[in-house]
């Protein structure tokens, strides 16, 4: 027979062994209803090819990042470049701005004297200068018209060069 503080002890040890049994029995319980579940999803589902087609499309990359330097198969230099190889209208639509007013420094177009130090460094130079920008100017690669090729903005360069000499 137990007595009252024993008796105190063994119920107590009953008690909690009846919770602990329960916790592991829920625990198991709920791991066993997850395996199950995620059992349920790994079922391959049979697609079509057009189906598997629509997938494709719509995951595609939206663009491609073309690197100066790199064939990205356009005949525009950079993917979405724009196919203005004109060197006025280049001019006209992204230098003008600066290279009419003289805006942040820029020579005007027609000033001999303001071409005539930039011409002295030659023409590979000022190709340079209009494709990579001149650090610590106001002149900004390709005038700031990333979206323009290399070969516009050397037809703008060009363009500029011949109307100021």
């Amino acid at each position: 027979m137990l007595c009252g503080s024993r008796l105190h002890r063994y119920n107590s040890r009953m008690f909690l062994g009846g919770i602990e049994v329960s916790v592991r029995a829920s625990v198991l319980g709920v791991l066993g209803v997850g395996f199950l579940a995620s059992a349920a999803y790994a079922i391959e589902i049979q697609m079509t090819e057009e189906m598997r087609q629509a997938i494709v499309a719509r995951i595609a990359p939206a663009g491609h990042v073309c690197v100066q330097g790199e064939s990205c198969g356009g005949a525009g230099g950079a993917a979405g470049a724009v196919a203005v190889v004109n060197g006025e209208e280049t001019y006209n639509n992204a230098c003008m701005a600066c290279h009419a007013s003289g805006a942040g420094g820029a020579p005007v177009v027609g000033d001999v004297a303001a071409w005539e130090p930039r011409l002295a460094k030659g023409i590979d130079a000022l190709h340079n200068s209009g494709i990579n920008g001149v650090t610590g100017t106001a002149m900004m690669a390709k005038g700031g018209q990333a979206q323009l090729s290399d070969e516009a903005v050397i037809a703008a360069v060009d363009y500029m060069i011949e109307n100021s000499k």
